[in-house]
């Protein structure tokens, strides 16, 4: 009975809520204590002593703090021991193909550098899990000239090769570079961690040598300088080549990262730019930010419209005519550039976006004008505190100490045992020491097998190694690096939440103070000694949080991982639910939290308290919360593609087109490098624009509690601007 009383009671309580809802999302009419269902609250009452942040607050969340506290204790404790125990030197001292160590093994004592005898193979995306698959061999040093066996067989005592091969004449010389004992050829090298890698900064005397040399020489030379232009060049090969043989694939990627390196400079300008075309768009939108705004949007509807028609009338054309149609004999770009359902894709998704942008301008029109508002209002407090816009770079310096830090924690404790050694190649050998106990397979010691084994019979046993497996690590070592996992994910999240607090407090101190002039001069360096002194408590609750679910989220990667084998459904589907989950809960976890450290910034409250006022405030706000939400984001994102794309077509009007009379023939593809300025473009943009998101989210919180705080009255004046108020039909009466 209480039950179905219950449920008629929600129901009548339904109609009421949406009109509630309707009444103040378009008219901005101040919600009565009477109307407020209890499950959401009671607006925030009127305060005389509020005038913004609290300055006299106490510290937040101190469990937490310590907790927070000891477990950086841990962390340091578990470095601290990692750095006294670990030699890194142990895992990344250079090994041959035989596993032996240069510089410490016996048989390579006096060899400290490894020498590749082709490079080239090991540059693929497989490499770090497979390792090289070319034949390495350790050197008393590094090749310092440039060798190519077929055009200096007289000088075949350059050659390196296998421990056990020793060339005698051009003959068995000629015979071992077949069989792969020696290598056919190296270039100039330096040693970087006892590695002879290649020096880029030789190629100018590179270039140099080749113009001495005659004949085939010269083009072989200039072959083996054109493969090592980068090794970044390599890896691109390498990685398509894992994925596909195709030679022109190969040959794209080669001529993508050749104009990657001919035009370095030129993309760096475009950087450069780019970084000044963001800082003018953020002062314009200072004084017109609406103008700015419905540019970007007529900008963007412009485009999409080019687009329609231009896809339109380039799928007619493709399907009138059979022949342009025909892709054979030609390269991958050209191909899909002339194939009808290329274009017909590209309508399709031209099409659907402009559908998407109309409907949005028709239907959330009166939204839209609320989001340029709040938009209007962060331009003002981003430019009244300009020193925000450069804010982000201290957390991203902050966040690449944390993942340096654990990198070297990780590297040390993989390195705190006692390295491992067994018996290799002793099956097939005549080796002598196999009477003295020593078997393949067996555990040995390097000393003790030099002793047995490499005095008087190293020819016979030339094939036989003490090679080094693994460290023998201690037992807790797999829960000391789970420790360093979590202390990173905790770390990283903890600096977010530290940035996001900090500007919260700039921007709230911003909103509530009545007259913006009075605003503190260090606006930052006050909300970061603020935040530092009392709520890092409250920072540590929020993050931590976030890091059990994404500790969740890898746990169930990892058990993804191992159950592929099995290839049950059941399971996939399982797992896949799961994911999706703790996906969506990390998601709206994070937005809890941002909006939590709002609140906190502002009354200075626990992490709770916060979210709950916070998560309560939005609550009674809910339908326009969502709309401005999701508005704001979409004109943010119509203003980072403006950037972007206006970048981009001056990228293009300097790389792809003549009308500059700058030269661009090195270049196979022009695009390439607009491409690569117009991503980082976007980086940059996201970047700035972050600060804004930020700012109004801050300002969006402080608006909905300054509607329900105060009246208008001379006692209780709204803080909102101007602007605000005209839209949301408030004034504040004058005395």
């Amino acid at each position: 009975m209480s039950v179905k009383h219950t449920r008629s009671a929600d129901v009548r309580q339904a109609p009421q809520l949406i009109r509630i809802f309707s009444c103040r999302v378009v008219h901005g009419q101040k919600m009565a204590k009477s109307q407020v269902p209890a499950d959401l609250g009671q607006p925030i009452p009127y305060d005389p002593d509020f005038n913004g942040p609290l300055k006299n607050r106490s510290c937040t969340d101190i469990i937490c703090l310590l907790l927070f506290l000891i477990f950086i204790g841990c962390w340091a404790g578990i470095a601290i021991y990692a750095f006294t125990s670990g030699d890194p030197y142990t895992l990344l001292v250079p090994r041959d193909s035989a596993g032996s160590r240069c510089g410490l093994d016996h048989n390579v004592k006096d060899k400290p550098y490894l020498f590749f005898f082709d490079l080239t193979k090991c540059f693929g995306p497989t490499v770090p899990f497979t390792g090289c698959p070319t034949t390495q061999v350790c050197v008393k040093e590094c090749p310092s000239e440039y060798f190519y066996f077929p055009n200096q067989e007289e000088e075949f005592r350059k050659l390196i090769c296998s421990y056990d091969v020793t060339p005698t004449d051009k003959i068995e010389a000629k015979d071992a570079v077949e069989k792969k004992k020696c290598a056919e050829w190296y270039l100039k090298s330096q040693p970087l961690l006892n590695r002879c890698l290649y020096n880029i900064g030789d190629r100018k005397s590179l270039k140099g040598d080749i113009g001495r040399k005659k004949g085939d020489e010269i083009s072989e030379m200039k072959r083996h300088l054109n493969t090592f232009a980068m090794w970044t060049s390599l890896f691109v090969q390498n990685t398509i080549g894992y994925f596909t043989e195709s030679e022109e694939a190969h040959q794209i990627g080669q001529n993508v990262v050749d104009d990657l390196i001919n035009s370095w400079w030129k993309i760096l300008i475009g950087v450069a730019i780019a970084v000044a075309i963001c800082i003018i768009y953020i002062v314009i939108m200072r004084w017109l930010a609406a103008l700015m705004v419905w540019l970007s949007l007529v900008g963007v509807l412009a485009l999409l419209i080019a687009a329609v028609y231009f896809t339109t009338r380039k799928y007619i054309e493709l399907k009138n005519d059979p022949i342009l149609d025909d892709t054979d004999d030609k390269n991958v770009f050209e191909s899909y550039a002339t194939k009808k359902d290329t274009w017909l894709v590209l309508l399709i998704i031209s099409s659907i976006a402009l559908a998407i942008v109309l409907l949005i301008l028709i239907f959330l029109r009166k939204r839209i004008l609320l989001a340029i508002a709040l938009v209007k209002e962060g331009s003002k407090a981003v430019s009244s505190v300009t020193s925000v816009l450069f804010f982000p770079l201290f957390p991203w310096i902050f966040q690449l100490a944390v993942i340096a830090f654990t990198i070297c924690v990780a590297l040390y404790l993989a390195t705190t045992g006692e390295p491992q050694y067994k018996i290799r190649g002793m099956a097939n050998s005549t080796c002598p020491c196999s009477a003295q106990g020593y078997k393949d397979g067996m555990i040995c010691e390097p000393e003790k097998f030099a002793q047995d084994c490499m005095t008087d019979q190293y020819n016979l046993c030339s094939n036989v190694t003490c090679k080094f497996i693994a460290m023998n690590n201690p037992v807790l070592y797999p829960y000391l690096q789970a420790f360093n996992l979590l202390a990173f994910l905790w770390g990283s999240f903890f600096v977010s939440a530290l940035g996001q607090m900090i500007l919260a407090s700039v921007f709230a101190t911003w909103y509530w103070t009545f007259r913006k002039s009075n605003l503190p001069f260090f606006a930052v360096l006050d909300a970061t000694c603020r935040v530092l002194r009392y709520h890092i408590g409250t920072l540590a609750f929020g993050s931590l949080i976030i890091t059990i679910c994404r500790l969740i989220r890898i746990m169930l990667e990892y058990v993804d991982q191992k159950l592929k084998k099995y290839d049950n459904e059941i399971t996939r589907a399982i797992l896949c639910c799961c994911k999706c989950f703790f996906w969506c809960l990390e998601k709206f976890l994070k937005f809890i939290n941002r909006n939590a450290y709002i609140m906190c910034a502002i009354h200075g409250k626990n992490f709770c308290a916060s979210a709950k006022d916070a998560f309560l405030l939005l609550m009674r706000n809910i339908v326009r919360v969502f709309v401005l939400d999701k508005v704001t984001d979409f004109l943010f994102f119509l203003g980072k593609l403006v950037i972007t794309m206006g970048v981009g077509a001056l990228s293009y009007l300097f790389f792809a087109t003549d009308l500059t009379g700058i030269d661009n023939s090195g270049l196979n593809y022009n695009v390439v490098p607009v491409i690569v300025i117009m991503i980082i473009t976007y980086i940059i943009a996201s970047v700035f624009f972050s600060v804004y998101s930020m700012a109004v989210d801050t300002l969006f919180l402080c608006f909905l509690e300054d509607c329900e705080r105060n009246d208008g009255s001379s006692e209780k004046p709204y803080y909102m601007s101007r602007n605000l108020m005209k839209i949301f039909d408030k004034k504040n009466k004058k005395q």
